[in-house]
């Protein structure tokens, strides 16, 4: 698997030539390992608002594949199993930096190296123990969060009851390593608005016949609504996701505006676009030499409401006016 991975990375440097190498000073290269996005998909032109923003920022600071720049692209194909053989992987090619996304890969990534910086877009970086603190984080490793934790759920959960007041049985499409670790507060959450949590966690591997899986167990156990997590698991598979939860008419909130324009109900979250940007900078000051456990670590204090009208009346839903009120955007 790393190796077809790593050689389809390479292919899309190699056509480019390495010609330019002695004329430009230091070629820089670096490492961009996903858990879950095929290795075609890790470019500018990405579905993920996140990676996009990742190499479009990278190209605005003045690197460019082939001549000041090589990137070798990575994915771990939702087999969480493999992500530390990846990780130890990729840092036996001793590039000059990893950016990695995902709190699971990028703890293979912390366990396989203390000297090679790495860039992460990840959840709750400090709780999942990835960073000291902050301000500070210590060690070889920063990044940006997508994810500040028990608050941000708790405001999705608030805004899915006021769009489906009279559900009770409420499904995470989530792994196990979230629903038993870093999103452990959700059953005192559900309890607090009313809710029963049902169903099991997403298994590994994370592929489109687990999901396929879940939704016809959730079927099965009676599920009311659901509330996607925000792992990258899941924005690869978020068109099948907004899918099956359509077939089988529930009700969702989504981590990501994302999710909404491509015909999910509504989303509460961070805008991905910001994050993958503050990753490439913090990737540019470590390349320009910078330690990266003195940058801080990014934590967006900015969340966006999104509402797809269509889908809500495909649901049979009444957008509370108070709710659209609110909302930063609204697809019709």
């Amino acid at each position: 698997m790393r190796r077809r991975n790593f050689i389809v990375g390479l292919m899309i440097v190699a056509a480019m030539g390495t010609a330019h190498a002695q004329q430009s000073g230091k070629v820089y290269r670096i490492a961009v390992v996903h858990p879950s996005h095929p290795v075609a998909t890790l470019t500018e032109t990405s579905f993920s608002p996140a990676i996009r923003a990742i190499f479009t920022e990278l190209r605005r600071l003045g690197y460019v594949e082939g001549k000041n720049i090589l990137i070798e692209r990575y994915s771990g194909e939702g087999r969480a199993e493999h992500y530390p053989e990846l990780a130890r992987d990729v840092v036996r090619r001793n590039p000059d930096l990893i950016i990695a996304v995902g709190s699971t890969l990028t703890l293979d990534f912390k366990a396989a190296t203390t000297t090679i910086p790495i860039v992460t877009v990840a959840g709750n970086i400090v709780e999942t123990g990835l960073a000291q603190s902050l301000a500070r984080p210590g060690g070889n490793i920063t990044g940006a969060s997508v994810n500040i934790g028990q608050e941000q759920w708790g405001k999705r959960l608030q805004l899915l009851k006021q769009m489906v007041p009279q559900a009770t049985r409420l499904a995470g499409v989530e792994s196990r390593e979230n629903r038993e670790g870093a999103n452990a507060f959700e059953l005192e959450l559900c309890r607090m608005f009313g809710l029963t949590l049902v169903g099991s966690p997403l298994s590994r591997p994370i592929d489109e016949t687990e999901y396929r899986r879940l939704f016809a167990a959730l079927a099965q156990e009676g599920a009311e609504e659901i509330i996607v997590n925000d792992e990258p698991e899941n924005v690869t598979y978020h068109k099948l996701i907004i899918e099956l939860a359509q077939k089988g008419q529930l009700p969702a909130i989504y981590p990501y505006a994302m999710y909404v324009k491509a015909g999910g109900l509504m989303s509460y979250g961070i805008d991905l676009w910001e994050v993958g940007s503050r990753a490439a900078d913090m990737a540019d000051r470590i390349l320009k030499g910078a330690k990266p456990g003195e940058i801080p670590v990014f934590q967006p204090t900015k969340f966006e409401l999104a509402i797809n009208l269509k889908t809500a009346k495909a649901l049979a839903l009444a957008v509370p006016p108070e709710l659209l009120a609110t909302a930063d955007e609204v697809i019709e």
